[in-house]
């Protein structure tokens, strides 16, 4: 994360657990809504019915978000934030059509289809829960929940709207989109890589080096209680079991907090109760072994996720910041695999959507899972769009390493 988005999500007020939800209505919000003018949507991509989004919170996320809508011909009809006024300043940078005053209004919107919810992490559930119930399909930002039970309780209502009536909702764990992490994923899947017997790599940050380095995340409160793990130890969970087909059964973790006291952006020093770092063992249910470096205190690495998968023939290995690349060793020849979309296999192809030399990265991610949430609720049924199951499957990998962390053991991974 770069330092104007931190100091963007230091600005952003954050409502204290038990008030109401975000912008919470007012007489006369709805006569307050400002709107602007529309950007013309991109041809091709998404549906002729449209996507047409509403999206809660107005930070980075918020952003990222909705630059993916518009990329694929979508709308974002409107954007909710902490209140009003940091709405309106929003709104223009996302394009979107209104700013308005609350959840509700969004909400209660019959041009919003899907509800993306961008806030803080202890707002995840109410506001998921809200947009199910309203009938909105939904994409919420991870994690899903802070706890077990509220992801269980999402997952739960996901089912039950998917069932009634086709509902999709779609947690974004993105790095699933890189075209060459799909590649890596086709050549297990097709036995290049032998029976898979060592998955091991890291989560690399460095943007809570120094104990002036604050965010709403460092907060238990806001964003749960585990926050390097939380936050992109799921991610790299999530790309492990994505990649290799295999699920995590047993692990063993430690933790650390290097700054155990930060200054807040008011100069007020407080006591963290946060992870700044995770250390982890595991196991797989297909055999293998291996081992995870977590931290958002390494210094220089920005957004380092790199994963190596070692198989009874060769290995492959991809690191998110040199996206366009996938190492493949074997024991007569090494080489590296470029983005191609004329020499990738159908499924990575697929993802794909430039030239060779024309490079592809993060924010194109989201633009694929966006269109593939579209496709889905389309009636499609995209292979390996994330959903809120995958969701409650990282709250229980969050679990088992808290409680590993507290136990000094080793402990089951609940299926």
């Amino acid at each position: 994360m770069r330092a104007d988005d931190v100091a963007q999500d230091v600005r952003t007020p954050v409502l204290e657990p038990g008030a109401p939800l975000p912008g919470a209505t007012t007489a006369g919000a709805l006569a307050a809504r400002q709107t602007f003018p529309s950007s013309a949507p991109d041809e091709g991509g998404l549906p002729a019915a449209g996507y047409r989004a509403g999206i809660l919170g107005a930070g980075f996320m918020g952003g990222v978000h909705s630059r993916a809508v518009r990329t694929g011909g979508g709308r974002v009809v409107s954007v909710a934030a902490a209140d009003l006024d940091t709405a309106r300043a929003a709104a223009p940078g996302m394009g979107a059509e209104r700013a308005v005053g609350s959840v509700q209004e969004v909400l209660d919107d019959p041009e919003v289809d899907v509800v993306h919810v961008c806030t803080p992490n202890h707002l995840h559930v109410p506001l998921a829960r809200a947009a199910l119930e309203a009938g909105k399909h939904v994409v919420c930002e991870k994690p899903l929940a802070t706890d077990v039970e509220g992801a269980v309780e999402l997952a739960r209502l996901a089912a039950d709207a998917r069932a009634a009536d086709g509902r999709v909702a779609v947690v974004p764990f993105t790095y699933r989109f890189h075209p060459m992490v799909r590649e890596a994923r086709e050549r297990v899947r097709r036995g290049e890589v032998g029976a898979v017997s060592l998955v091991h790599g890291s989560y690399l940050q460095d943007w809570l080096l120094r104990d002036s380095d604050d965010n709403w995340r460092v907060d238990p409160a806001l964003g749960g209680a585990s926050r390097a793990f939380g936050d992109i130890g799921s991610h790299f969970c999530d790309l492990l079991e994505f990649t290799t087909g295999h699920r995590i059964v047993r692990l063993v973790a430690q933790s650390a907090t290097v700054n155990p006291r930060r200054r807040g952006a008011d100069g007020v020093e407080r006591e963290v109760a946060t992870e700044d770092a995770v250390t982890l063992q595991y196991a797989t249910d297909a055999g293998a072994l291996g081992s995870a470096v977590i931290s958002q205190v390494s210094a220089g690495r920005k957004n380092r996720l790199f994963l190596e998968i070692s198989g009874s023939e060769s290995t492959l290995s991809f690191d998110q910041e040199q996206p366009e690349l996938l190492w493949e060793g074997r024991r007569d020849a090494s080489r590296l695999l470029v983005r191609d979309p004329e020499s990738l296999s159908a499924a990575a192809a697929r993802y794909s959507r430039l030239p060779a030399g024309h490079a592809q990265g993060y924010q194109d991610c989201f633009d694929a899972l966006v269109a593939d949430t579209s496709a889905a609720i389309g009636g499609d049924v995209p292979d390996g769009l994330p959903t809120f199951d995958d969701g409650l499957r990282a709250a229980r990998l969050a679990a088992a390493v808290a409680e590993s962390v507290r136990s000094g053991g080793w402990v089951e991974v609940a299926a």
